[in-house]
């Protein structure tokens, strides 16, 4: 079913921004939980009962929302202006922060890890698709405030610790933090950076090419990324500083006042323990029943919340045979009523796992909607049935934007061979092969199919005889041309090899495209960092983005720069 519905403002067209339109069901390793969501498979909705079809519904909500929110918006945003003040916010944020405190308003949330120097390019395509529809629901009457929730509570150092980038010989580079400034098992968040991040921002600066844009960049990332700070400071900083003037909020869940807000829903989630697990565990079942995968492991020994110790580190808690709980790697057992009361009393000794984080999140914030990737798609499919237990609105989710941005050198290569995105799906060497047989050795190209197709009818004609002869000397024919085959498609690929040895030019344009658009195998927005386009095109790629975005579209966006 469709419907014409008027776009909202700052569309790609408006922005003359040349996009082609890439389905994900083009895109290698997408799962079929995803497609099915992107395409609204009506047996899903069991699985998302608050799912919305299109963007301009979702204002639909807001009622409901407005009536389930009970949390002193005083209070949160207080800690809110408190901490984006800190961070360098702009008046923009400000305002948005001045229009959460209004009873009427409602938030559009999306949120992160702190990865390096602000991680892989969705999190900036996360950040400005909430800021785009906030924007959009105000442009049709209904309050909204974009906020990006910063997952410091998570304790994988090692996923957030690297910055990958292209540098300025256009091939893939990485810089990485020290590992030695993170405790196992404590929060990401409370990393302290030390004197080596210096290197690290100067590995960077080197390893970049020295535009007109590289001194604001290395101010960006001095001020941001600076000996002393905490690790989610450094990235709401940065972030702070590329969004400046789309007023979007940052929240870090670690802030104390914050916890003590979000604590009557900690011992509510702690007394309800074993019903959100029992709920999940069910949930997860049927998802796999049903033909798809289940995001998170669930059992029904399972605890909603990690347990934080005094040095820091954070522990699953878990069920014991008696009936307690207990955090593993500790001695002490509770009931689940002790657990509850710590809860509301010591909310900093607790943090959300990732089944109840969105619950949290939610409680604490009018959300509306949330913008998230395919993985977070998948874990709300099991989250509903918390909201479900807690008795909270379930919040509808939106896929963010997902783009791959082509800029004018590797576009040129790309018209120069006629080649797409998706071609580089099969691997470079289908690339280099390809490019060879249609551009750089047609004639040779040629006499190979010539020869093979010359080999196939000979030997098609040298069957036929041998089948009147010996049925069995037809057999070993089809084994003898297998191993025929098999050497001309050997000389083939050595062919292409050797041509592409000779034009060497070529194959450093097709090798630094595919590291551009496809590294690692993988979509160019899971891997490259924002600095490989402020260090060419300036804070102008940040607005670019913006525009690129269409939130009337859920197909993969590649956008020539």
């Amino acid at each position: 079913m469709s419907r014409t519905l008027p776009a909202c403002f700052s569309t790609p067209e408006e922005a003359a921004l040349r996009i082609e339109p890439l389905p994900f069901e083009r895109i290698p390793h997408q799962t079929k939980l995803f497609l099915d969501y992107l395409r609204g498979v009506p047996e899903l909705l069991r699985f998302y009962p608050s799912a919305v079809g299109f963007h301009q519904d979702v204002s639909g909500r807001a009622p409901e929302v407005l009536a389930a929110h009970k949390t002193s918006r005083a209070a949160l945003c207080d800690a809110l202006e408190a901490l984006n003040r800190n961070w360098g916010a702009g008046d923009e944020t400000i305002k948005s922060i001045a229009r959460l405190r209004e009873e009427d308003a409602v938030a559009v949330v999306t949120g992160q890890q702190a990865g390096l120097f602000t991680g892989p390019l969705y999190t900036v395509y996360k950040a400005l698709s909430a800021v785009k529809l906030a924007e959009c629901l105000a442009d049709r009457g209904t309050k909204a405030v974009p906020v990006f929730w910063i997952a410091t509570e998570d304790h994988d150092f090692e996923e957030v610790a690297t910055a990958e980038f292209i540098g300025c010989d256009c091939r893939l580079s990485e810089v990485t933090v020290s590992s030695h400034m993170h405790k196992e098992g404590t929060p990401v968040g409370s990393v302290r950076l030390d004197e080596s991040i210096n290197e690290t921002v100067e590995r960077l600066m080197t390893v970049l090419p020295e535009t007109e844009f590289t001194p604001e960049l290395r101010n960006i990332l001095i001020d941001s990324w600076a000996t002393g700070r905490g690790y989610g400071e450094a990235f709401a900083r940065m972030m702070t500083h590329l969004m400046k003037n789309y007023g979007l909020v940052f929240l870090d869940p670690q802030d104390a006042k914050l916890k003590e807000l979000a604590a009557p829903l900690y011992a509510e989630a702690a007394r309800r323990a074993p019903e959100i697990a029992s709920a999940v565990e069910t949930r997860s079942r049927e998802l796999v029943e049903a033909g798809y995968h289940a995001q998170v492991v669930a059992t029904a020994d399972s605890f909603p919340l990690f347990l934080h110790t005094e040095d820091g580190s954070r522990h699953a808690v878990t069920r014991t045979e008696r009936g307690t709980y207990k955090a593993k790697e500790t001695e002490s057992e509770y009931s689940l009523e002790e657990l509850a009361e710590m809860a509301q009393s010591e909310p900093s000794r607790f943090s959300p796992n990732v089944t109840l984080r969105a619950v949290v999140q939610d409680y604490l914030l009018p959300t509306v909607v949330y913008m998230g990737g395919a993985a977070e798609i998948a874990y709300f499919a099991q989250t509903t049935e918390v909201y479900r237990v807690l008795n909270r609105p379930q919040t509808p989710i939106l896929p963010r934007a997902s783009m791959t941005i082509v800029e004018h050198r590797t576009a040129r290569s790309l018209e120069r061979y006629n080649l797409s995105l998706s071609d580089f799906f099969a691997g470079l060497e289908s690339v280099l092969a390809r490019v060879v047989e249609e551009h750089l050795g047609t004639e040779a190209a040629q006499t190979f199919d010539e020869a093979e197709g010359a080999v196939e009818r000979e030997l098609d004609k040298l069957k036929e005889q041998l089948q009147r002869v010996d049925p069995t000397l037809a057999d070993a024919l089809e084994t003898g041309r297998r191993k025929i085959e098999y050497q001309l498609t050997g000389l083939r690929t050595r062919f292409h090899r050797a041509q592409m040895n000779r034009d060497r030019a070529a194959h450093r344009q097709l090798e630094r495209a595919a590291a551009q658009l496809y590294p690692h195998k993988t979509l160019q927005e899971r891997h490259i960092n924002i600095t490989s386009l402020l260090a060419r095109h300036g804070r102008y790629c940040i607005n670019w983005i913006y525009d690129a975005i269409n939130l009337g579209s859920h197909d993969h966006q590649v956008v020539y720069l």
